[in-house]
């Protein structure tokens, strides 16, 4: 194929992954199904917390299922299966467990099926571009909630909570299901036309196609966990106390403090591209050094931020942060092991994901409880956390395979 090709299947990839992003939305049907059916924010929350951690486990699988089967019947499942769940909470009305199996668990699945295809796609059609396309690809999926926060928030207003998620059903089942059309894998070692990789690019990369079996017996593997699930647990955890802790630490009113994260959530998506394009130039390891350096600042200094601007900037960037771990693994995973089995290899993966959605936010809920009610507490030991961090990017090296011995073979007197 050529190249106009692969950009058209990157636009289709990305374009589902706005859909599938419509999940951190979700914090806008938070206070209409309180009202509406005495739930409390807790209560309502885990249904975003489940979603999360089944679309980590579901990634796996829907990385296995794409090796064997392809990209096209994933991701046409996913997105039948997440437009399905989200249609289905629109049934919930006292029934908080159908709220849970059907936006949590079917979405969940559905989100874990349908985010792992683009990513697995293309970072086989972009040798060449690794960083920069798994970035703009996950960014759509940080870019979601900006297109439809709003749009939910109306039609909340217009037609109700529980019809709102029939419409956003529909919705997300047409998008998903029409951009999984076109996502396809490219010819067995497909490489751009004139393109070969640099010297130091070829010393970052994997001298051959792991397995997944192969992968988990290195310890690679396991650091790379460690960095997604490290870098996501310290910026999920902001999310999870945005609008709360803008007025706790700024002052900030609710309707300030409500726009703080929506200027603040553009971060998530703007990082995704950002840090993955800087890793194309300064390699994935670097780039998670330098995320974590600069989360163990921005996250000392957090607490002092008085001031709704600057507190706004410093969020938006940890939200930067966030975000670029998305948007750097994948390509980080293609480099380390290889492109042909990424799917079920960084599928796996994205567990961490799952864990870090509930271990961040529950260690700052815990701090912030035992310190009653200061955020400065926690926000430093995640600054801590992030500080040791850093050492980690920068010990992981490309596994290698190491050189068999022949002897040779003694000849008879």
């Amino acid at each position: 194929m050529n190249k106009t090709n692969r950009w058209g299947i990157a636009a289709a990839g990305f374009l589902m992954q706005v859909a599938l992003g419509a999940v951190y939305a979700w914090s806008v049907f938070r206070i209409p199904l309180s009202k509406s059916f005495g739930w409390s924010v807790a209560q309502v929350t885990l249904t975003f917390t489940i979603a999360i951690f089944v679309l980590g486990v579901a990634s796996f699988f829907g990385g296995l299922w794409l090796n064997k089967k392809g990209p096209r019947v994933v991701a046409l499942t996913g997105g039948f299966l997440y437009g399905l769940g989200v249609f289905l909470a629109s049934f919930s009305a006292h029934k908080l467990w159908w709220l849970y199996l059907s936006y949590g668990v079917i979405g969940g699945v559905g989100l874990g099926l349908g985010y792992i295809v683009p990513v697995a796609v293309l970072v086989k059609w972009f040798p060449d571009r690794r960083g920069l396309i798994t970035g703009i690809a996950v960014g759509g999926f940080g870019a979601g909630a900006l297109v439809t926060a709003p749009v939910a928030t109306r039609l909340i207003q217009s037609v109700g909570v529980l019809s709102t998620f029939a419409y956003l059903g529909i919705a997300y089942l047409v998008v998903t299901m029409g951009t999984g059309l076109f996502l396809r894998n490219p010819p067995e070692g497909y490489a751009p036309a004139g393109w070969k990789p640099s010297a130091t690019l070829t010393a970052q990369r994997a001298t051959k196609d792991y397995t997944l079996g192969e992968a988990l017996r290195t310890w690679q593997w396991w650091a790379m966990w460690a960095l997604l699930f490290l870098n996501t647990s310290a910026g999920i955890s902001v999310i999870s106390q945005e609008s709360p802790m803008f007025q706790k630490i700024a002052g900030a009113s609710a309707v300030v403090a409500a726009g703080m994260v929506g200027i603040a959530s553009i971060g998530n998506a703007a990082g995704r591209v950002f840090w993955a394009w800087v890793s194309d130039l300064i390699t994935r390891r670097w780039t998670f050094a330098i995320m974590f350096l600069l989360q163990f600042g921005l996250f000392w200094f957090l607490p002092l931020m008085g001031q709704v601007t600057l507190l706004t900037v410093v969020s938006f960037v940890i939200l930067m942060c966030y975000g670029g771990g998305f948007g750097t693994m994948p390509a980080f995973t293609a480099d380390y092991f290889g492109s042909r089995n990424v799917g079920p290899i960084y599928g796996l993966m994205l567990t961490a994901w799952g864990f870090a959605s509930a271990f961040g936010p529950l260690l700052l809920a815990h701090t912030l409880k035992t310190s009653g009610g200061s955020y400065a507490s926690g926000l430093r030991m995640i600054a801590v956390v992030m500080a040791v961090s850093t050492i980690l990017p920068i010990l992981v090296r490309p596994p290698r395979q190491k050189a068999v011995r022949e002897e040779p073979m003694r000849r008879a007197a």
